[in-house]
């Protein structure tokens, strides 16, 4: 059927292009490793927002915006930050036809210029806890971009929060990574694991990172969002301080979390299949399409598409939006109708032509099954809706089963590597290496600690490389 995409099977990289391209996702931008969010993708990307913003102001955040531009000398203040992103800053170097005395930084994230601006706000312990939220893009420099999953200019959000004790700091960096789990997991489809980021892997100038990892649809993991706790690192090289309670002036502990349009990669390479793209009718905008099919120009017309819209309309009031939309391209034929539509992920597809008019049926077709079924015009409104709830939980489910048929456990690192190189997919071992040992499994193996799974960080045991005492780790190659 997918004429245009290329198999799974046969090229994984192009097939995630294809899909891109038949769905009208995105494009790539003339500016080097950047690129266009067509409306189609740009829509995915406000129902993400949608989500992830109302849980965040649930848990009390709101939200600021912080400029582009960072005076460079911001980064020099927090040596560990400067130095893992220097790689991957664009800076501006003149202005106005005149070299800038100082070059600023192309925000590639906000720790600092944030923290200069939370040392101009804090005083008191009366002004914390500081909860701040910002939507943005942001530049990082790829020397080798893939649209969603790495371009040199993305959008993202970004939370930084200020608070009066270590304690409070920490609950905060696992609560968002709580709020990431349930956003991503309950609207997403997208089954992820929680867990702390070895120190190889950890965010520069962090003293723990917390991650959200998932696996795509070729065994590869995806961060899907990392939740930080910054410690007093960033509150000293900032001075951000306040006066406690006793009278003492005391340094802030902070936060920061992020997740992005990466998030819509992920959902891309974990449903979608050869037909192209598989939405979650929740981060659908179109979550069903009623296409009416003839070619007697009186039925379409006078027959047919008044009933489209009526059932439209009643779909709308009962699904609360409007989300559900009537194909009224009666020049094409119903093959390549239900092409489109299919290849742009739509959930839900009702046909509707004069057999279906004459039965008082509609033919409900699901795109992640393809199972078809003939429900009658006043019973269509409540099984649309339970439809849609299945076709959810079943993306979730089968993400899930595929996730775990492709994990494996390793007992030593030659077993490592085999399973790495004959299996791929997610390989738990026990690990207790350092950074160095961490460089030297990825140039042996292309694989990385991923994360110590929050539900195993206290099962401890031989670590397979250094022979020390080590937690659960999972290994994984990764986008």
């Amino acid at each position: 059927m997918a004429r245009n995409i290329t198999p799974r099977s046969e090229n994984y990289s192009q097939w995630y292009l294809d899909v891109i391209k038949a769905a009208e996702l995105a494009d790539y931008a003339p500016v080097r490793g950047c690129m266009v969010i067509r409306p189609t993708g740009y829509a995915i990307w406000e129902q993400i927002q949608h989500y992830m913003d109302e849980a965040y102001k649930k848990t009390g955040h709101v939200n600021a915006y912080f400029p582009l531009l960072i005076p460079y000398s911001f980064f020099n203040k927090e040596a560990e930050h400067v130095e893992g992103f220097a790689p991957e800053v664009a800076t501006v170097t003149h202005a106005g036809g005149e070299e800038l005395e100082e070059p600023y930084a192309i925000r590639p994230t906000s720790e600092t210029i944030i923290g200069y601006m939370y040392s101009k706000w804090v005083h008191s312990w009366r002004d914390l806890p500081v909860l701040i939220n910002q939507w943005c893009n942001v530049m990082r420099w790829e020397k080798r971009s893939r649209l969603f999953l790495r371009t040199s200019e993305f959008l993202w959000q970004e939370g930084h929060t200020a608070h009066a004790t270590a304690e409070e700091a920490r609950e905060e960096t696992l609560k968002m990574l709580e709020v990431y789990r349930q956003v991503i997991e309950d609207n997403l489809a997208l089954p992820i694991i929680c867990g702390e980021k070895t120190e190889g892997e950890r965010f520069p100038g962090a003293v723990n990172t917390y991650t959200c990892e998932a696996m795509m649809s070729d065994t590869k993991a995806l961060q899907a969002g990392t939740s930080h706790f910054l410690g007093q690192n960033f509150a000293k090289a900032f001075e951000i301080k306040y006066q406690s309670k006793d009278g003492g002036v005391e340094f802030c502990w902070t936060t920061s979390w992020g997740t992005s349009t990466r998030l819509i990669g992920a959902i891309i390479m974990t449903h979608s299949d050869d037909d192209g793209l598989i939405l979650p009718p929740r981060v659908a905008t179109t979550k069903v399409v009623i296409v009416p099919i003839s070619q007697d120009e009186h039925i379409a017309d006078d027959i047919l598409l008044p009933k489209a819209k009526e059932l439209a309309a009643k779909l709308n009031e009962e699904l609360g939006g409007l989300c559900v939309a009537v194909d009224t391209r009666f020049d094409m034929r119903p093959g390549d109708r239900f092409f489109t539509h299919i290849q742009k992920g739509v959930p839900l597809r009702i046909e509707l032509g004069e057999k279906e008019i004459n039965a008082g049926k509609a033919r409900c077709v699901r795109r992640d099954t393809g199972e078809a079924a003939d429900v009658a015009f006043d019973a269509l409104c409540p099984t649309v809706k339970e439809l849609l709830n299945n076709i959810q939980d079943n993306l979730y489910n089968r993400a899930k089963k595929f996730r775990l048929e492709h994990t494996n456990r390793a007992n030593s690192y030659d077993e490592l590597k085999a399973i790495l190189e004959e299996k791929g997919g997610f390989v738990e071992a026990y690990f207790g290496g350092t950074p160095d040992d961490e460089r030297l499994i990825k140039e042996e193996t292309g694989a990385t600690p991923r994360c110590i799974p929050l539900t195993e960080a206290n099962n401890i045991g031989k670590c397979i490389l250094t022979g020390k005492e080590g937690p659960l780790t999972i290994f994984a190659k990764a986008y």
